[in-house]
């Protein structure tokens, strides 16, 4: 009985210590439950925001689902159906159009997101074809041509991307959809030669060979755009289908071959010289032949392409009057000089032709309006660049001004002190013996002549640092002109204030030197030339300095008068950097 009452006292013991464990822990646990309450508010507001989220990603199907995806719901303005387009789910989109009547169907099927982009143009972009040929079913021509913000209808992005299984798919149930055209007039042809997507390209022209002769805004064609990209396989299949395009010019009067003899592709110069070798002789707007280009640019191998060629125009004159070996020798290219005379290639004043006035008084005219553009362009960056360099100054000398303020009220503020202790601190001149009429200890300098001199100037000294602390601890000045007239005239205080106590310095001397006077001589004659000389010094730069910013107001005056910008600029800039701004200048 013992045992037991012993062991179930220490059981009884072990339970109080284990609970008083446990309310020491629930304790810290409630204190750490109640700062949390100050967010549960903020958790309510976004538990519907959650909720909405939960019920758009419950039916993506596949991948890992806490992964940050870049589409996420919400960021385009996605439905449910342009998501599950986004994420190849075919069975959602089965599911989301099965569930409804033919008429919402196609109104599912034509919602768009924030960037104008249809389900059937998400899925056409990401190369899903089923999913596309699921959605054709329930869709018309008009529907399926929708285009988006950025000018694309499903069937030009499928093309842009190279998804030829879509393609196909559109191609089906809607071959017109090859001739839609986008904000340039540009075809999907256009678009798949751009690209180089040879297979999309066969396919487009075997559903409609006409267009191979659709042009741009701008006037070029396939075969243009084509040539300048630099895809072979692409220049023979149209060249194929059509070998009259390449006598087509676009609005600059180019040919294709005038576009391919830019780039560094001659393969693509020989093909297209192959229908018919007449081309190397059309001239563009400006009179140049493709030879010209060629030269114009400096692409060596493409002017041997064109000079093997059989009964090629190697002397031909453009509107500027220049043949091939002109613009050679204009451009510097002594290679390119010696290949044009090797085949025979002459100058323009060699031809015996006279040279038109017309077009040389155009080229005058020409060749001044690019001077002059290109004169008033520097002169305006050179306006801004000034500029920028005047309000640094500006910002230097307002900081310059401002130190100099305080400088001074340092200055005013030290000699004030010495100043007031000087009177008091006097060596000497004192009754030393009993005398009638005076005490013992008693001063007795008031009647010489130094110490009146003194005690004068250093009074005058004293008071007017005084009177320069209290107005620089007083004023407090904005505008710059005015800051710099405020400086002005207290520098030309200090200057008073600093000649006055090194006078009433010297003449304090007298007294305390004693016989030798001597000393006191010295002091006079150091002290005078060393204040006389700087504040001369001081006088003639601020002479100086008024003088040359009167020059800069009468040269600012006369511009104003003339109203000649580019003079202007030339005198405001040498005037602004070495007049207004000095590095250094006295007030």
């Amino acid at each position: 009985m013992e045992k037991e009452s012993s062991s179930r006292g220490a059981a009884m013991e072990k339970q109080q210590s284990f609970r008083g464990v446990v309310m020491e822990k629930q304790a810290s646990f409630g204190k750490g439950i109640e700062k949390q309450k100050s967010f549960r508010g903020f958790m309510d507001k976004q538990k519907s925001f959650r909720i909405v989220m939960e019920k758009q990603l419950s039916f993506i199907g596949g991948g890992d689902r806490n992964k940050k995806n870049k589409d996420s719901p919400g960021k385009r303005g996605d439905s449910q159906i342009h998501l599950a387009a986004r994420a190849g789910n075919l069975a959602r989109v089965r599911d989301i159009l099965h569930s409804c009547s033919s008429k919402e169907s196609v109104d599912w099927l034509s919602r768009t997101n924030q960037e104008g982009e249809t389900p059937l143009y998400v899925a056409a972009e990401s190369g899903h074809s089923v999913m596309v040929g699921e959605m054709l079913k329930y869709m018309d021509l008009q529907t399926a041509s929708l285009t988006a913000r950025n000018g694309y209808d499903p069937f030009h992005i499928a093309v842009r991307q190279g998804h030829l299984d879509v393609l196909k798919e559109l191609l089906h149930l809607f071959p017109n959809l090859a001739m839609t055209t986008d904000l340039s007039n540009s075809t999907a042809l256009h678009t798949a030669a751009t690209q180089g997507h040879i297979e999309i390209v066969n396919l487009l022209l075997e559903t409609d060979s006409n267009l191979v002769k659709i042009a741009r805004n701008n006037g070029k064609t396939v075969l243009h755009s084509a040539a300048r990209m630099g895809y072979l396989e692409v220049v023979k299949s149209l060249l194929r289908k059509d070998p009259s395009t390449g006598f087509r010019t676009d609005k600059k009067g180019q040919t294709a071959l005038h576009m391919a003899v830019k780039g560094q592709n001659e393969v693509i110069v020989l093909e297209l010289l192959k229908p018919d070798p007449a081309v190397l002789s059309l001239e563009d707007n400006k009179g140049n032949t493709a030879l010209h280009i060629a030269t114009r640019k400096g692409r060596i191998e493409n002017v041997r392409c064109l000079l093997s060629v059989e009964g090629a125009n190697i002397n031909a004159i453009n509107k500027a009057g220049e043949t091939p070996l002109d613009i050679a020798e204009k451009i510097g290219t002594p290679e390119l000089v010696s290949v044009l005379k090797e085949a025979g290639a002459t100058n323009s004043t060699d031809q015996g032709k006279p040279p038109n006035a017309a077009k040389q008084l155009k080229q005058t005219v020409s060749d001044i309006k690019h001077d002059v553009q290109s004169q008033l362009q520097q002169t305006r960056q050179t306006g801004v660049r000034v500029q920028k360099i005047a309000k640094r100054l500006k910002k230097l000398h307002i900081s310059g001004l401002n130190n100099a303020i305080n400088s001074a009220t340092v200055v005013a503020v030290l000699i004030a002190t010495v100043a007031f202790a000087a009177i008091f601190t006097v060596p000497g001149q004192f009754v030393e013996k009993e005398t009638p009429g005076f005490t013992l200890g008693q001063a007795h300098i008031a009647k010489s002549a130094a110490f009146i001199v003194f005690f004068l100037f250093d009074s005058l000294a004293l008071f007017i640092s005084l009177a320069v602390v209290v107005v620089q601890t007083s004023v407090v000045v904005i505008e710059q002109t005015a800051k710099r007239q405020l400086v002005f005239v207290i520098n030309k205080v200090m200057w008073l204030a600093c000649l006055f106590i090194s006078i009433a310095f010297i003449s304090l001397t007298y007294i305390v030197v004693g016989s030798h006077k001597w000393l006191a001589i010295f002091t006079t004659v150091l002290g005078s030339s060393i204040m006389l000389t700087t504040i001369g010094s001081m006088c003639y730069c601020v002479v100086l300095h008024r003088m040359e910013e009167t020059k800069f107001r009468n040269i600012r005056k006369a511009e104003s008068r003339s109203r000649s910008f580019s003079v202007s600029m030339a005198a405001s800039d040498s005037e602004i950097l070495n007049s207004e701004y000095k590095r250094m200048y006295a007030l």
